[in-house]
């Protein structure tokens, strides 16, 4: 597992961790029931402190994405992907609701924020 850290980045270095660990378990990367680097090792291979990394672990082990069990390790959870996705959604809810607010406020037409959206959503294709 490869982690990598910028010293640039606007994020947290546990925030950078915690983001990059959930990707890979996105992507398939990483599968349920795989087995993540203990605490102490990440922190040596990444150069952090391990209290970065246990914030880190104790965010991704809140939001469903790993299990921890004392004496065994750290574990990637079952059930990630569709929390992940659900919370991905309500971001995205958030986003649209203050586009359409926009909108109504400024005489943008439901058409014209419908192309818009289609074309940031195709944007990458």
């Amino acid at each position: 597992m490869e982690i990598i850290i910028s010293s640039n980045a606007s994020k947290p270095i546990y925030e950078q961790i915690t983001s990059q660990i959930k990707a890979m378990i996105m992507s398939g990367e990483l599968k349920a029931g795989d087995a993540i680097p203990s605490m102490r090792s990440l922190a040596k291979s990444i150069h952090v402190s391990v209290i970065t990394v246990q914030k880190a672990y104790e965010d991704l082990q809140r939001d469903g994405f790993i299990e921890t069990t004392v004496g065994r390790g750290s574990f990637v959870s079952a059930q990630n992907r569709e929390f992940y996705q659900e919370e991905q959604q309500r971001i995205a809810e958030e986003h649209l609701q203050s586009a359409a607010d926009i909108g109504r406020m400024n005489n943008i037409s439901l058409q014209k924020l419908t192309e818009l959206l289609a074309l940031f959503y195709h944007e990458c294709e």
